[in-house]
């Protein structure tokens, strides 16, 4: 189903990126079982040595109160140190598995990737000359390039596999639309404020600090506080206001630079508002997504598909969220790259024709039950999670298996990647299922991409908000007869009673669902009259028996009107992009001395550039030489960087390394050059006629390097220049 993106798969042999602090990050039975387990019986021995320790010194002290000789006592204050010692080298065990060594081994980790990134100009806070903006970042050339990279495989691995319709629509969104989506009213993340300076907080964010904080730093939890803290971050997205209010309140959380007092959680509107045109009065917003300008498209789409379900259409663009405490880098800011797909298909038949090509793929996921229970992610086969109704249906279960494909050969290690089930507060009450894909990172699980089977409220909502009717419809082979429910408003009453606002409670009316319709009629039949609200006019009108008719009847039908599903996988490049960075990055000794070289393991598909042409020593001859594979690489789409600037060799491999550059060639005949890998550092002998054919062969995924190797010569005598890096 992949085609030819399977070599660029990680291979098992290369330095993983975190060996160093392979035991920091919790999360995951296949990895850190053994460590939880260590680490709760660890703070169970912490506890009773430090029992052992009160104890103890409560017996020293009764000692020395009383008529005890200087013997017991001095042999009490030894036994008194003994335990001391035994308590403290148990704290030092359970640091190392669980606390602040682990964390600043992270942090550290972390700033080395992060520093590497922006001198490298992957990416740089904006306005930096005027000291930034928080939640703003600039792309730097070779994160352009990267971000380019990311989103030409998204557009392959999807749009041109599932044969999408791919749209493009404006940034700025009038408020009718985003208000019948629902963002007006519900857009919104907790805040809380310093009661004094008046700073804001996003509350989830201070208290899931909190329990980190305390499961890091205080070593003599008792194992019932562990369990409490743990589980407060495991569901940590499902608490409401008014519990994470309490939570707050009961742990004492204060601002966290001035240490005042807090004020309750309440809603903050997370989108920017402007207005539209120079009067002021035309409200608009800044997009939060871009899936709104999708589905009010949707009729356009539907006929330009020959009114055929299903079919998905595809939108890449900017979208914007006013964050109350933008951090973490790329992780939260304000305007970030948004890939949305929403695949239309009929509620009442969710298969998929491919479902069987991912069907066998296992992967991590962590259902919304494990969660609850405290228990791990665990591998899963997809098939079985369909079987089982873990996964709500087959359509769902295709995307999640497409995107972890996606994922997998961006280059995004497949062993700390999950599909995390929504817990039951975070799920829209009109979803069907949703899971995230999350990618752990050195900031801890990351949601990276949303997947959500949306069922049909969104269509519903924008054909109720507009009057116009965003259906499909199934034809019949033979006629059918149903029982259909028949509304009939009055023109002639309806323009009486309201004039110029006849056309937009008409339109209310003739979109109104059957439940609302039925109860109507019976409001009617019994009390003659109803209060509706018609939301194109913001207000409640009063509707007349003599208004409308509404009444049930049978009926011959030749096709089904229905409104369709949706499921819709939502990727925030951006993050996916971060978390990118870090699973590349690795460090290895220069052998001439101590110093560590950075280097990020880009798979071809993504990296900046695909190969580099450095002339050995800085000659006319060489540079010629070297002006020639460039002009061939050129012709053949391969992206490269050209240096001759006489540096040594073994300084340019360690400079192109650092960006992630796979390829290396060195001109150091006029006849053949070599050709040098990142990871390996293993080199071929290939002719100047060669090259270019060579390095697409491996960059479009057709060949590995592995089989290069086996093809053409290696180049044992460029060793020594290579180990010099």
């Amino acid at each position: 189903m992949f085609h030819c993106f399977s070599s660029y798969l990680i291979k098992s042999s290369r330095p993983k990126p975190w060996s160093h602090i392979h035991l920091i990050f919790g999360g995951f039975a296949y990895r850190v079982s053994a460590m939880a387990s260590d680490e709760a019986s660890l703070r169970k021995v912490v506890e009773e040595k430090l029992s052992l320790v009160d104890r103890q010194a409560d017996t020293v002290r009764k000692l020395k109160s009383g008529p005890a000789g200087k013997a017991e006592i001095d042999a009490s204050v030894e036994a008194l140190k003994a335990l001391k010692l035994d308590a403290e080298s148990a704290k030092k065990q359970l640091l190392a598995v669980a606390g602040d060594g682990g964390r600043k081994s992270v942090e550290e980790f972390r700033q080395t990737v992060v520093n590497t990134l922006e001198r490298k100009l992957f990416y740089m806070p904006s306005f930096k000359i005027y000291g930034g903006v928080a939640g703003l970042y600039d792309y730097g050339p070779p994160g352009c390039r990267v971000k380019s990279n990311v989103l030409s495989f998204w557009r392959q691995h999807f749009v041109l596999e599932e044969n999408m319709l791919e749209v493009d629509c404006p940034c700025v969104t009038p408020e009718v639309v985003l208000k019948a989506s629902g963002h007006v009213d519900k857009f919104t993340d907790l805040m809380v404020k310093d009661e004094k300076t008046g700073a804001c907080h996003r509350a989830d964010h201070l208290l899931k600090d909190f329990c980190k904080d305390k499961l890091d730093k205080d070593l003599s939890l008792p194992p019932n506080k562990v369990a409490e803290l743990k589980h407060i971050l495991a569901v940590l997205d499902d608490l409401s206001p008014e519990v994470l209010g309490a939570k707050i309140k009961e742990y004492g959380i204060t601002a966290p630079d001035t240490k005042n007092a807090l004020s309750d959680p309440y809603p903050f509107n997370l989108m920017f508002q402007t207005s539209i045109g120079p009067t002021g009065v035309y409200p608009g917003y800044m997009r939060p997504e871009t899936a709104q300008g999708i589905f009010v498209n949707f009729k356009d789409l539907y006929y330009y598909n020959g009114n055929k379900l299903p079919f998905a259409a595809a939108q890449i663009g900017q979208a914007f969220r006013n964050e109350i405490s933008p951090r973490q880098g790329l992780l939260r800011v304000r305007e970030f790259t948004l890939a949305e797909i929403e695949h239309f298909v009929d509620p009442e038949d969710k298969s998929h024709p491919k479902f069987a090509d991912v069907a066998d793929l296992e992967f991590f996921m962590f259902p919304r039950e494990d969660q609850l229970q405290g228990r791990s992610a665990k591998k899963t086969v997809l098939g079985k999670a369909i079987s089982t109704g873990t996964v709500n249906n087959e359509t769902l279960g295709y995307f999640i298996g497409r995107v972890y494909l996606f994922l997998k050969n961006l280059g995004i290690d497949k062993d700390r990647l999950r599909f995390r089930q929504h817990l039951p507060n975070e799920m829209a009450h009109y979803a069907a299922d949703c899971w995230d894909a999350e990618i752990e990172s050195s900031y801890g699980w990351i949601e990276c991409v949303g997947i959500a089977d949306r069922s049909a409220f969104d269509l519903k909502a924008h054909t109720n908000k507009s009057g116009v009717n965003l259906v499909a419809h199934e034809k019949f082979s033979e006629p059918k007869e149903v029982e259909k429910l028949v509304i009939l408003p009055s023109k002639k009453e309806l323009g009486l009673a309201f004039k110029g606002n006849q056309k937009l409670v008409l339109q209310a009316l003739e979109a109104m669902n059957e439940a609302e319709a039925l109860e109507m009629k019976a409001s009617l039949e019994s009390k003659e009259e109803v209060e509706f609200k018609v939301c194109t006019l913001g207000k409640n009108v009063t509707i007349k028996k003599n208004m409308v008719t509404i009444s049930v009847e049978k009926k011959k039908e030749h096709q089904r009107e229905f409104t369709p599903s949706v499921i819709e996988p939502s990727f925030g490049i951006g993050r996916i992009i971060y978390c990118l960075f870090e699973h590349s990055f690795y460090t290895r000794p220069r052998t001439a001395d101590s110093e560590q070289l950075n280097v990020f393991r880009f798979p071809p598909l993504v990296a900046p550039y695909k190969c580099t042409v450095f002339p050995l020593v800085k000659s006319l001859e060489f540079d010629a030489v070297a002006e020639i594979i460039a002009k061939s690489l050129k012709e053949a789409g391969i992206t490269h960087i050209i240096d001759t600037t006489g540096t040594s060799i073994g300084k340019r491999y360690a400079r192109t390394d650092e960006i992630g550059v796979p390829f290396a060639i060195t001109v150091d005949d006029k006849a053949s050059v070599t050709i040098r890998e990142r990871d390996t550092r293993k080199q071929i002998r290939v002719s100047i006629e060669q090259v270019a054919t060579v390095v697409k062969e491996v960059v479009n995924g057709q060949s590995t390097w592995e089989d290069i190797m086996w093809k053409y010569p290696s180049h044992a005598a460029a060793a020594a220049s290579t180990d010099a890096e």
